[in-house]
Formats: C-alpha cells, sequence, structure tokens
C-alpha cells in the first residue's frame, strides 16, 4: 500500500515543483537535479539514467556543449539563415539611442519598481512664466483662421518669436538660446499647437532635428560659436534636406552626393549635386543641413572613396541653390518646399563635425532621431488634444437638441469619453518620454512608440471632435475650431518616419532586437563565428524563453494574481495584467523568432501587432506612472481606468491577431478570447469621463491645462467658453424653473421660455432672470457658424488660386 501511495503524493508535488521552478526561472545545473529527482521516483532502468548523464554532462560543462551542440546549431542557423543579416545602415538605426522601460516589456518579468521610480518631471516656475508671458502673447497675436488666410505667420509673429528665441529654446544659454529641457520645449509645442498648427511647424523644425541640433552634439567649436548664437536670435531660418524622390521611408537610399576636390588655393572643397523635396522652411531657409553621399575619388580625407552618408552645412545663398518653390501640404500654409543644388561649393570645413565626422552622417541623423522623435509630435497631438477635449466638452454643454445639451445624450458620450480618456494617457506619456531624454536617455524604440501612437491617436480624437460639432465643424472660418487641425493631421502621421513604417518595421522589427536580452548578442556572435559568446547568450536565451512560457500560462491561469508586484491600492489589479501582457508578449516574440527566423522582417502584419502590443503596454505603464506622480487622487481614477481598460483592450486584439495567422498557435486564440486580458471600458466609466469634460471646474482645467484659452469673448474659444461658464452658472436657476413646473406653479413648457412668469411669481429674481437671458444669448451666439457673401467667396477662391499660380509658377 505504500509504495502505491508514494507515486500518488510524490507525483503532484513534482508536478507543483516544476511549475514553481519554471515560473521563477534557474539554471540549467538545477533543472538537471530536478530531472534526476524524477528519475529516481519513477525507478527509471540503469540504460535511462546512462543517456540522462551524457546529456546532462554534455549540457552542464560549456567546452562539451560548445563542441557537440552549439557548434552544430551555429551551422544550421547560418544554412538555413535563421537570423536575419544586418546591414550597416541597419546597424546605425539598431544601435543609436539607448535601451529603457522598452526593455523590461521584452524581458517578461517587468521590474515595476524602476518603471515606477522613473522621472515624472514637474513644470517649473521658470517655465511656467515663459508659457504665461512670450508664448500666450505670441498665440494672442493672431488666430489660427487669419494665420491660414495669410499663408503665413504675420510678420509681427516672426518677429516676436526671433525676439523672444523661440527659434533657440533647445541651444544653450552660453550661445544665446533659452537652454530649455526636453520637458520645457515639449510643453511649449503643446501650448503652440492649441493655437495653430503653424507654429509648431515653423518652431518645430528649428528646434528639432535640423542644424542646431546636430551642432549642437557634434559640430566643432568654430561652428556652434559662430551658426548657434546666429540660430537663437533667429538671424538664420535653418531647414534640413534628407528626404528625395526616391528615398523616403528608405532615407538610407539618398543619391544626393558630395565630391571632394582640392582646390587651385591647395584647400579641400565640396562639390554637391542634390534633389530634396518636403524640406520644412525651405523656401525661406538661410541656412540649409544637407544629407549627402560622399565620394573622394582621390582619397584626399584618407577614408577610402566611398565615405558614406554625410552632413554639411550650405549658406542659402552659395550659387547653385535653388529654392523659392513651396509645396502646398493639404493646404495647410506652413513652409514646406522642395530644394535643389547644381555644383554647389562649399568648404570641407562645412562637414558638421569637421573631416573627422565625414562619413558619419547616417548615425548622427539616427541618434538625434533616437530621442527627438519622441518630443516634437507627441508634444503638438498632445496640445491638439487637450484642445479638442476643451472644445467638444463646452460645445456638448451648449449646443441643445431635443431640449437637452447634446453631451446628455450618451451617443455624444461615447466619443466624449475616448476623447478624454485618449488626452490623460497622451499627457501621461509625453511627460514620462520626456523625463527619460531629459535624464540622459536615448530611448529609440519608445520615441518611435510615441511617434506612432501620438499622432494616430490625435487622428481619432479629431475625429470624434468633428463629429460632436457636426456642422459647427465643416463650416469653415473664423469661429471654427477643429476644420484646419482636422487637414492638418495627415502630416504629422506621415512625416518624420511614415506611420505604416513606423509600426510594421521599426517599433518591433527593430525593438526585438534591440531590447531583447539576448539576440542582439547572438546576431554578433553569429556575425563574428564566436561560438564561445553564442553559447552563452544562445542557452541563456532558451532558458530566458522556457521561464517565459512557464510565467505566460501560470499568469494567464491565475489572470496575474500569481505576479509578484510593489504596488497596491486601485491600480494593483493593473499593474499584475501588464505582467501577465509581458510574459506572454515577450514568449511569443521568441516563437516567432524561432518559427521565421530572419524573414520575420517581411512579416510586417505579425510585427505591427506586436508593435501594438508593445506601445500600449508602454503608454499603460506611462498612464500608471502619472497617477502615482500625481499623488493618487480620486478624482483621476475614471480616467485612469478608461484609459488602462482601453489599453488592456487594444493588447487583446493584438494577441487575438497573432493567434489567430499561426497555424501552430490557433488552439490558443480561443482561450485568449474565453479569457481575454482586457475589453474595451464600460460605458459607466465613459460617462464619468463625458461629465469630466461638461462641468466646469479643476479636473477639466487639469486635463487641458497649459493650452491657450482667449479671454476674448470674440473670439471663437473665449465665445464658446463663456456660453459654457454661464449656462453652468444658471442650472441652479433653471433647476427652481423646473420645480415650479414639476409641482404645477408654472405651465408645462421650457423653462427657458418662463423666465418672465417665473420672475413675476416670485421664483426667481431679476439678478438671477438676467443670468438666464445672458446665458442664452451667449448659447445662441456661440452656436452661430461663419457663412459670407458671395463677393467675399469669390475673393477668397481667388487668393487660393493665386497663391497656388505663384507657387506654381515661382
Amino acid at each position: 500500500m505504500m509504495m502505491n501511495f508514494e507515486p500518488m503524493f510524490v507525483l503532484p508535488v513534482l508536478f507543483f515543483l516544476l511549475l514553481l521552478l519554471g515560473y521563477v526561472g534557474v539554471p540549467l545545473l538545477v533543472w538537471s537535479l530536478y530531472f534526476a529527482t524524477v528519475l529516481a521516483v519513477l525507478n527509471a532502468p540503469i540504460w535511462v539514467w546512462v543517456g540522462f548523464g551524457v546529456v546532462a554532462t554534455i549540457l552542464n560543462v560549456p567546452l562539451l556543449r560548445r563542441t557537440v551542440i552549439t557548434s552544430q546549431i551555429v551551422k544550421s542557423i547560418k544554412a538555413l539563415k535563421l537570423l536575419p543579416t544586418i546591414s550597416e545602415t541597419e546597424r546605425a538605426a539598431i544601435e543609436a539611442g539607448t535601451v529603457w522601460v522598452d526593455g523590461e516589456f521584452f524581458s517578461g518579468s517587468p521590474n515595476f519598481q524602476r518603471i515606477n521610480s522613473e522621472p515624472y518631471p514637474q513644470i517649473s516656475s521658470e517655465l511656467q512664466a515663459f508659457l504665461d508671458g512670450p508664448v500666450e502673447q505670441v498665440c494672442r497675436m493672431a488666430t489660427d483662421w487669419e494665420i491660414n488666410r495669410l499663408k503665413d505667420l504675420p510678420p509681427e509673429v516672426w518677429d516676436y518669436l526671433k525676439k523672444e528665441r523661440f527659434f533657440g529654446m533647445m541651444i544653450p544659454v552660453e550661445y544665446g538660446g533659452l537652454g530649455f529641457s526636453n520637458l520645457a520645449y515639449s510643453t511649449v509645442m503643446s501650448k503652440l499647437a492649441s493655437r495653430s498648427f503653424i507654429h509648431t511647424a515653423t518652431v518645430g523644425v528649428t528646434n528639432s532635428l535640423g542644424p542646431a541640433k546636430l551642432l549642437i552634439r557634434y559640430g566643432t567649436p568654430a561652428q556652434k560659436d559662430y551658426y548657434l548664437p546666429r540660430l537663437a536670435r533667429g538671424e538664420e531660418i535653418p531647414c534640413f534636406a534628407l528626404t528625395e524622390p526616391n528615398a523616403g521611408s528608405d532615407a538610407a537610399s539618398i543619391v544626393s552626393e558630395g565630391v571632394v576636390f582640392k582646390g587651385t588655393d591647395g584647400k579641400l572643397y565640396l562639390r554637391l549635386n542634390w534633389k530634396k523635396r518636403y524640406i520644412t522652411l525651405g523656401a525661406i531657409a538661410t541656412l540649409i543641413g544637407l544629407a549627402f553621399r560622399l565620394r573622394d575619388p582621390d582619397n584626399l580625407l584618407g577614408k577610402g572613396e566611398d565615405v558614406g552618408i554625410t552632413c554639411a552645412l550650405i549658406p542659402a545663398d552659395t550659387p547653385g541653390v535653388v529654392q523659392k518653390r513651396r509645396h502646398d501640404p493639404m493646404g495647410v500654409p506652413f513652409y514646406n518646399s522642395p530644394l535643389e543644388g547644381h555644383d554647389v561649393v562649399i568648404s570641407i570645413d562645412q562637414i558638421i563635425g569637421g573631416v573627422e565626422q565625414a562619413g558619419q552622417g547616417w548615425k548622427m541623423l539616427m541618434q538625434s532621431l533616437a530621442a527627438g522623435r519622441g518630443i516634437s509630435f507627441p508634444a503638438t497631438c498632445t496640445g491638439i488634444a487637450k484642445l479638442v477635449t476643451r472644445v467638444t466638452g463646452a460645445y456638448a454643454t451648449v449646443r441643445n437638441q431635443f431640449g437637452l445639451a447634446i453631451g446628455r445624450f450618451e451617443g455624444i458620450e461615447e466619443p466624449l469619453a475616448r476623447i478624454g480618456g485618449l488626452t490623460y494617457l497622451m499627457e501621461a506619456g509625453r511627460i514620462y518620454t520626456c523625463g527619460a531624454v531629459d535624464k540622459g536617455e536615448q530611448p529609440a524604440v519608445i520615441s518611435a512608440i510615441a511617434k506612432y501612437n501620438f499622432t494616430e491617436l490625435s487622428r481619432h480624437i479629431i475625429n470624434d471632435g468633428m463629429d460632436i460639432l457636426g456642422g459647427a465643424g465643416i463650416c469653415r472660418g473664423p469661429r471654427n475650431l477643429l476644420a484646419n487641425i482636422y487637414t492638418a493631421i495627415p502630416i504629422p502621421i506621415t512625416v518624420e518616419g511614415a506611420n505604416i513604417l513606423t509600426r510594421t518595421m521599426i517599433i518591433f522589427g527593430q525593438g526585438v532586437i534591440r531590447c531583447h536580452p539576448y539576440i542582439y548578442s547572438e546576431i554578433e556572435a553569429l556575425n563574428k563565428s564566436d561560438v564561445t559568446e553564442f553559447d552563452r547568450a544562445f542557452w541563456h536565451h532558451m532558458g530566458w524563453m522556457i521561464h517565459n512560457g512557464f510565467r505566460a500560462v501560470l499568469l494567464n491561469l491565475s489572470r496575474g494574481y500569481l505576479a509578484v508586484w510593489t504596488v497596491s491600492g486601485a491600480t494593483a489589479k493593473y499593474h499584475r495584467k501588464l505582467a501577465w501582457s509581458s510574459a506572454t508578449f515577450a514568449f511569443l516574440a521568441d516563437i516567432v523568432l524561432i518559427s521565421f527566423g530572419g524573414t520575420l522582417k517581411r512579416r510586417e502584419k505579425l510585427t505591427g501587432r506586436f508593435a501594438d502590443i508593445l506601445s500600449w503596454m508602454y503608454l499603460g505603464s506611462a498612464t500608471l506612472r502619472r497617477f502615482e506622480a500625481e499623488g493618487h487622487q480620486p478624482e483621476d481614477l475614471p480616467l485612469v481606468d478608461w484609459a488602462m481598460q482601453y489599453a488592456f483592450a487594444q493588447i487583446q486584439e493584438g494577441f487575438e491577431g497573432i493567434f489567430n495567422n499561426l497555424p501552430m498557435l490557433r488552439v490558443f486564440g480561443v482561450w485568449c478570447r474565453l479569457n481575454p486580458i482586457g475589453i474595451l471600458p464600460s460605458d459607466r466609466t465613459g460617462s464619468q469621463i463625458a461629465r469630466i469634460l461638461q462641468n466646469p471646474g479643476q479636473q477639466r482645467n487639469k486635463l487641458t491645462e497649459n493650452i491657450y484659452i482667449p479671454s476674448d469673448p470674440e473670439e471663437a474659444l473665449g465665445r464658446l467658453e463663456r456660453a459654457f461658464i454661464l449656462l453652468s452658472q444658471v442650472e441652479p436657476v433653471l433647476k427652481k424653473i423646473k420645480v415650479a413646473i414639476s409641482t404645477g406653479k408654472l405651465p408645462q413648457q421650457k423653462p427657458e421660455r418662463l423666465i418672465s412668469q417665473a420672475l413675476e411669481a416670485g421664483i426667481i429674481n431679476e439678478q438671477e432672470a438676467k443670468l438666464v437671458r445672458e446665458a442664452q444669448n451667449a448659447r445662441n451666439d456661440a452656436v452661430q457658424v461663419d457663412s459670407f457673401t458671395l463677393e467675399e467667396s469669390f475673393l477668397v477662391a481667388s487668393v487660393h488660386k493665386l497663391t497656388h499660380l505663384v507657387v506654381n509658377q515661382s
């Protein structure tokens, strides 16, 4: 009886131990001891012991393992091309920047203590003064409608931007700039975006990827001393020319060429020829940053004939430079232009960083983009999101239909909830990303996540905003607050890495190589034929994959409750789900890497879904970091709940897409649907957010903090805000009238039509009656749309035609 009982008792213990060891993750030697124990319990025959001993010895003795197993694996991988080959341009892109919290998600075991201790910076008093002073003033100087009618910023705005060093925000103080942090620059851009996209398009290029940024990082002392003060003061208007007709997303394939030659004076020069397009500020730039391929046929630089991609500075008045043409991107009137250069001769000293940096242009650009891509457009898009939040919340209160404010209808509540919830999430991601860059990180993958997702989310937000405004959104004129943004939103989606490419090739394609704990080491070891290094990385990788497999299964079965976390309270459940998501994500990443090898980068539908999962894990983590950094305010919980539930719904969609399109994993897709990691936010949570947007007060102000809100009631947003505030103030008065109607003191009519009767009956006083009438007049004024006489319409059309004619013929 004892012999029969012991296996019945021991086997469950062994099975539990198997799960425990797999979940915790233990070295190969511990696994060997475990399986030896299993064989002992099962009374395995001697031949099984011998076989096990041989295998265990080979696996646990590195020299034997490398000779017997690893060397054969290396040969097979090379023969079957299971790991991707990496070109020099791909290597530069992958090695650009640093791995930040993105590495936590690829690990499968995210360290939330680290994630939640990363900086979440606050606005300084100096920055707030700049926002309330110069930024407020420049926003006040011209409306978006005026800028669009003029097809440019007014001259006085250009002058003010130069005077207040807007073009030198990121240039150090010692060179005459403002020396702003990335957070400060981002916050200024966000407020400018809430006034006009033209502001951000103009100011952004002078501070982000362009001559100033490259000079700060790579320029020679002489280049910095000469150009940076001039750029800071706005004496030089810069642009950066990279894109060509046949080199867009594949920017490394540029054919613009520079040839080194020796002049008659014995000095070295470059002869440049280029044809660029989509260059912001190109038509008016006085200083052109140019990316080109450098050839040195006589090896005058000692770097060979094909030196590589190089960046140089070309004064726009240099003979051979062709400007003065302009693209028309969606009718949005910022300067975006083609640029050409024909036999343009410049000194070799104009190479950014001098001769030492010749051939290093691609690396310079990738390193600059590694951080910069995550700052400018996320700032612009967050400013847009805040503006739409402010506008739609007010409009949903002011606009009445069927006797009710339209915000009371659930059909309007639904897009309002999306707008508010995503705006909270975007602000969290903006500040969290800025904190990393200001700390010294250059998170290339996170920057790609930010650029892609913020631009896409702003597209969703502006679409919802246009739906809520209806006819008031589509009739252009000075009263329209959203139409120009709606028109402009495809621009940030397209530039600095088109979104389709960013999602399908960069976020996961580069992320899995750069952020995975072992893949890059394995690829490098294979390229060097270093079996010892490959052996170390490969077997650690196998152990890590098994560990994540156990974690993924057990966290799935427990719905994340087995995760060890350091956070308690209302958001603990979301940290558990992030741990569950990360383990599943990391395990599936290894599965597809093994399955597809080097061909994975061509499986773009699959890599796009992985990119979505990674993106929403990051955005969810940023949301939780914001909630913690702001002191766990209970009134913010509806926003946090909505944002996190939405994030997990997107993660769920990504996992389902992966499972459904991999036959070997399709059966797991059924379980994934039966045990989802997330579903869309509830209607109740959405209603709470819609109410936040429609009620004046601290929460609404906090959600839309630091955007431009004109105080002038003759301006569109000022007019709408005034009506919104007045209508909120008369709610108690109208409630008195409604009570009187219900008790029979007043007839059954709309309360607004009973003001005189209510006053006569003593239900309200004269001041209250005056307030209601004022509010009703303000409501009526706020919902009006613009119209033009036929002569005005003809004049506008003629101006547009003339503008196009000048652009096409100049």
